[in-house]
């Protein structure tokens, strides 16, 4: 079976909002912080991929590696290449174990080891990620002066579920 609905269209959902933003940012006056906070977010969703696709992480880069249109290039490219990761992910496989290439800095992390993790709920994780980034992306807009975009899932669904326009 295909991946569920609701994955694909958390991913749809994700493009979209991510897109929206990088639109406002691209637009106003650079600022470190939002750099910051767009770089691990694009960042982590790289690197979730990787695993996924079973490839390795390339070497850790650094929000200074990206100025800004090559760091919102790096998001859209992300999004434009997951949809036919998603197509090639079938149901059976999202109980599967996923384990992630960063497990020592999880200890560290958590202060143990982990319990295995799924496939599905690594990607739950990329987008629950996204949004809290977006989150604090939209509040350090907001205290810049900018109005941030309407980003939520609710939104995108009333909308009729748009593409992203980047």
């Amino acid at each position: 079976m295909p991946l569920p609905k609701y994955l694909d269209e958390l991913f749809q959902h994700m493009a979209w909002a991510d897109a929206r933003v990088w639109r406002v940012v691209l637009a106003a006056d650079h600022d470190e912080r939002t750099h910051k906070l767009l770089f691990h977010l694009h960042e982590v969703q790289h690197a979730f991929a990787s695993v996924w696709s079973g490839e390795p992480i390339l070497a850790r880069r650094d929000a200074a590696d990206f100025d800004l249109r090559s760091l919102a290039q790096w998001a859209r490219e992300y999004h434009e290449s997951i949809p036919q990761h998603l197509a090639s992910v079938r149901e059976e496989q999202l109980d599967a174990p996923m384990e992630v290439t960063w497990r020592k800095w999880v200890v560290r992390t958590i202060g143990r080891e982990p319990v295995a993790t799924t496939l599905a709920e690594t990607m739950m994780q990329v987008s629950q990620h996204s949004t809290y980034h977006r989150g604090q992306v939209n509040a350090r807009l907001r205290e810049r002066g900018l109005e941030p975009p309407l980003t939520d899932y609710i939104a995108w669904a009333w909308m009729g579920k748009p593409g992203a326009e980047w």
